[in-house]
């Protein structure tokens, strides 16, 4: 059975440096700070296309994160796919196989991410070491 690890956590966006993404693509990096049951930061890069005002669109991510999970500390990096069509959304996020390192080498696993209401990120981390 998998561990699970459970929080919050904030999201800081920021747009990319230069503008060279071509019509219909963007671009954002971000920010995060964890909160509960993993302690710690990440950075990320999203790239995106569609018209997500129009209620379809899809965005990849890949973000590094830094931190401690029940007692290890280590990184890790997660890997985002996510479309929506006709405001129906479907996201995956996966653990990078070999992102591992330090006391976390060998993760592997899954996130599920929900967001309140009032804009808090929750996140439910499925994973092995």
């Amino acid at each position: 059975m998998d561990d699970v690890a459970r929080g919050t956590f904030v999201i800081e966006f920021r747009p990319p440096q230069a503008d060279a993404d071509p019509p219909g693509m963007g671009r954002l990096e971000f920010d995060k700070t964890f909160t509960g049951d993993l302690v710690g930061t990440s950075r990320g890069a999203m790239l995106s296309a569609g018209d997500p005002s129009s209620g379809s669109a899809g965005y990849v991510v890949v973000e590094v994160v830094h931190g401690h999970v029940a007692g290890r500390s280590g990184t890790f990096a997660l890997q985002h796919s996510g479309t929506m069509h006709d405001g129906e959304q479907h996201l995956a996020i996966t653990v990078v196989p070999g992102s591992g390192t330090g006391e976390l080498t060998g993760i592997s696993g899954g996130l599920d991410l929900t967001v309140d209401d009032d804009g808090v990120h929750h996140y439910e981390l499925s994973y092995r070491v």
